[in-house]
């Protein structure tokens, strides 16, 4: 996310070699979405540079690739896995937590093959789990089971919340290609383990992005006062403004939470 082009001579200097882009992105925000790792295992040497351009305090939350939940659904993968884990290596504690991402047609009857997966994952490193079939969040029993299963291993449920984007139809082409991918289903702000991961998709307009977070400002505060460790992304539809949004959720939690560190102080690019 950190390469994205709308960023470029705005949040991050421009031009940039790319094995800077990260360190330049870390000045903005402490934590990033391994959304490429979902299509590919990168090479060993480019986690190298990843760990080398960022803080023992960095975050990231990688997902892990499409071949292991969405090509095999989560069964006779152990291959890919171990390459992809082992290649994740030299991140070490920057890990925050493997991201599980399934489709949405991965169902409540898919829930054992999802037990299995998780029971057979190192103990060693954390894991998060976003489903995006509407049962898990409308149907009680699939809801427990599914909260059930997680619990077992310590991993987290991530809810993407859609609601504000889907409230009202949309205005732009960015919108409207949006409409069309993201998942549509109920709102959860419940945190099953002291890690709690959200991702917020908002909209163009920055106020209807800033009056959708409200709730997700009060949660995520009342989550710090209970002593948990929250993880939050913010998006919209072209994510051209979203690390600029993601400092200003930032500022309106620790306006609750004082004694919540800031985050890094940004320097202001310059032409020469």
């Amino acid at each position: 996310m950190w390469t994205h082009k709308a960023w470029q001579g705005r949040f991050i200097p421009h031009p940039l070699p790319t094995h800077e882009k990260l360190q330049a992105y870390a000045g903005w925000c402490n934590a990033v979405e391994g959304n490429t790792t979902f299509y590919a295992t990168p090479a060993r040497e480019t986690v190298l540079s990843w760990a080398q351009q960022t803080g023992p305090d960095f975050r990231f939350v990688l997902k892990l690739p499409k071949v292991i939940t969405h090509e095999h659904r989560l069964a006779g993968a152990d291959e890919p896995l171990r390459v992809f884990l082992d290649t994740m290596e030299p991140l070490g504690p920057r890990v925050h937590a493997y991201w599980i991402q399934l489709p949405g047609s991965f169902g409540p009857p898919d829930v054992p093959a999802l037990a299995a997966f998780l029971a057979r994952l190192p103990a060693s490193h954390r894991y998060a789990v976003e489903v995006r079939h509407p049962a898990f969040f409308d149907d009680r029993r699939a809801t427990a089971e599914l909260e059930e299963v997680l619990a077992t291993v310590g991993a987290e449920w991530i809810p993407f919340d859609t609601t504000a984007f889907f409230r009202t139809p949309p205005t732009s082409d960015g919108e409207r290609d949006a409409w069309t991918k993201k998942p549509r289903v109920s709102l959860r702000t419940r945190a099953l383990t002291d890690r709690p991961i959200v991702r917020y998709l908002g909209r163009d307009a920055e106020q209807e992005t800033v009056a959708g977070w409200q709730r997700w400002v009060a949660v995520t505060a009342g989550w710090l006062r209970e002593g948990r460790s929250p993880t939050v992304f913010i998006h919209t539809p072209d994510n051209a403004d979203a690390p600029a949004l993601a400092r200003r959720f930032h500022e309106e939690v620790r306006a609750r939470v004082p004694g919540l560190e800031p985050l890094p102080e940004t320097e202001p690019l310059t032409l020469f």
